[in-house]
């Protein structure tokens, strides 16, 4: 018989009945827990775990169903027979190797830059940007529209291979309702389904560019865009942002791809005017330059309603439109969605496929019961009411401490890009992470010194507050401790 002292739950994610078929299971896989042999009785294994018994039993009655277990009525539960034999060997690497790893990968793939902590949600003064907030996220409408996903009506789009198609019900929806809002206008062959705006705008980078090709990123930017760009071996060139964003007229005219975020730019929140929207787009015609337009936060424009999108002015389709869903639901779902011409989103659609096929379709189709049932816009609503008081708390908080704004944002969003004069950002990060404090520091979002300076000062000086998930009652406390340092 099995001891039940041979069993211990880990601290994983889960319902206590799922980590116990987990422990059980990966017994089994293992090979520490033979065929025939006999588990410890559901009372004994309860008494040493500190569960209630009807918790084991329900989770020993899944294992018999996948046949792990088998029940032999009154004396128990035993190794099933039948369940997967652990491999007949131990896998061991190799003590050396021969291989010249360094000359087979190539070049390296530069760094994010950025770190977040994995426990972030235990300190009590969280400024990390895109953390979700679960008072605000809709849980049980999701549930219930994952249930309904679930269903015999939708056995098809849960369950097939579609190669490279996506859900009809999301992009119809996407079509109908999303890029309206944006003043665009799309048929179901310009749309295409992403795993996140990063994933969308890697697909764009490695179609649009390569060797000899020349792009420009914003500095500063999302440091994930410039490693994304700096892997396809083009030629980068960092064009540094004002107060308006992305200036057109520094922009050199032998650009065959320009990345910019005009909505909510990263990481400044600089909102671009309608009059050097159009400069861009003008440029880009008279010099035949291509603009994927990074179109993310604009669903958080609380303070007044969002500008045109980029995408809305295209007049001769030169503009790839990136959105995503992540940021507004929740980080972890990782769906977004780009908008282009029929014959770019037709070939990115092939190497889509080549890599990922498509995302998955059970996720697709809760995410379109969720927008059509009305819940994503209950959650736009009631997030964007919440962000509103967090930014007044946030600014008046800021003003009493005399910390410096270097950008806000005009319009909305969930964070505020802020400058320490004669400070390392860095140094005073890891100094406030130890008092429960986490801010983000600027520097990885820089790839000159000059873009840097344009903002006022070296890029070690400043940094980055959210207030995506921070409650309005420790807004004050912790703006006051980021100012002590």
């Amino acid at each position: 018989m099995i001891p039940a002292e041979s069993f211990f739950l880990d601290a994983t994610e889960g319902t206590l009945q799922s980590r116990i078929q987990q422990m059980v299971a990966q017994g089994i896989l293992s090979g520490r827990f033979r065929p025939a042999e006999r588990l410890p009785s559901s009372r004994a294994l309860a008494r040493h775990l500190g569960v209630s018994r009807i918790t084991v039993t329900l989770a020993y009655t899944e294992l018999v169903a996948d046949d792990y277990l088998t029940a032999k009525g009154r004396s128990g539960y035993y190794v099933s027979q039948n369940a997967p034999e652990p491999p007949a060997f131990a896998p061991q690497s190799p003590a050396l190797t021969t291989v010249d790893w360094d000359r087979r990968l190539g070049p390296d793939i530069p760094s994010l830059g950025l770190t977040k902590p994995r426990d972030w949600a235990r300190y009590r003064y969280n400024f990390i940007y895109g953390q979700p907030d679960a008072s605000l996220f809709d849980a049980a409408n999701w549930r219930l529209c994952a249930l309904q996903a679930l269903g015999k009506k939708d056995f098809e789009s849960l369950t097939a291979d579609k190669f490279d198609q996506d859900d009809p019900l999301l992009i119809d929806f996407i079509i109908r309702q999303t890029l309206p809002r944006r003043g665009i206008l799309a048929g179901p062959d310009e749309v295409l389904l992403t795993l996140g705006a990063q994933n969308a705008l890697w697909l764009t980078a490695q179609l649009l560019l390569g060797p000899g090709k020349r792009a420009v990123v914003e500095d500063p930017c999302y440091p994930s865009l410039r490693s994304i760009v700096t892997t396809t071996q083009a030629e980068v060139t960092p064009v540094t942002v004002d107060r308006d964003g992305l200036p057109p007229d520094i922009i050199p005219t032998t650009t065959d791809v320009v990345f910019t975020t005009p909505s909510h730019q990263c990481p400044t929140t600089a909102t671009m005017p309608l009059s050097r929207r159009k400069a861009i787009l003008a440029l880009a015609e008279e010099h035949d330059m291509l603009i994927v337009e990074d179109d993310y936060e604009f669903e958080m424009s609380f303070l007044k309603p969002p500008s045109p999108a980029l995408k809305s002015l295209d007049r001769t389709g030169r503009v790839i439109h990136v959105g995503s869903f992540s940021k507004s639901i929740f980080p972890g779902l990782r769906l977004g969605y780009m908008v282009g011409p029929a014959p770019f989103i037709a070939r990115a659609r092939a190497l889509r496929a080549a890599v990922l096929r498509h995302p998955p379709g059970h996720i697709q189709r809760t995410t379109a019961y969720f927008l059509s049932l009305g819940h994503y816009d209950a959650l736009i609503r009631r997030t964007s009411r919440a962000y509103a008081e967090r930014r007044k708390v946030m600014d008046a908080a800021l003003a009493a401490e005399g910390l410096t704004v270097a950008g806000a944002g005009t319009s909305g969003g969930s964070s505020i890009w802020l400058r320490a004069e004669g400070r390392d950002t860095g140094t005073l990060a890891a100094r406030l992470q130890e008092k429960g404090v986490l801010i983000e520091p600027g520097a990885p979002f820089f790839a000159t010194a000059t873009g840097a300076l344009s903002q006022g000062g070296p890029a070690t000086e400043f940094y980055r507050l959210a207030y995506s998930s921070i409650p309005v009652g420790r807004i004050g406390d912790g703006v006051a401790l980021v100012a002590q340092g």
